[in-house]
């Protein structure tokens, strides 16, 4: 006979009572740490923009300094002109090599052969 007797079937229901109640747990869990994990990660990128801000600061007026310390060699109008044209070579330097760097990174692009006939690589 294929007869259950109700104990069994109340504790199949019991069981899976359980199993969904342990299920429901967990993913409440899950969601607590991924809020915790998100807060924690915007706290850091709030303080590492607060740091880059801080560090723009910091660069004008150690650019400031520089001038300061030439301008007692020289008249101030000057030593802010040396300090600036410093800052556009550099800029310039830095421009140039950032080109040269993508244009190695980059893939080659097709070019046309002498007769025309298609592109090739």
């Amino acid at each position: 006979m294929t007869h259950t007797s109700p104990r069994l079937g109340g504790a199949a229901k019991a069981v899976a009572d359980r199993a969904r109640s342990i299920v429901r747990l967990e993913l409440q869990l899950a969601a607590t740490e991924l809020k915790r994990k998100v807060a924690a990660l915007g706290i850091g990128i709030a303080m590492l923009v607060g740091a880059a801000l801080l560090s723009v600061f910091a660069l004008a007026f150690a650019l400031a300094t520089v001038a300061a310390a030439i301008a007692t060699a020289v008249s101030t109008w000057l030593a802010l002109l040396i300090v600036t044209g410093g800052l556009v070579l550099l800029v310039g330097v830095l421009a140039a090599l950032g080109i040269g760097a993508i244009r190695k990174g980059a893939p080659p692009s097709p070019t046309l052969p002498a007769n025309g006939d298609g592109p090739t690589s």
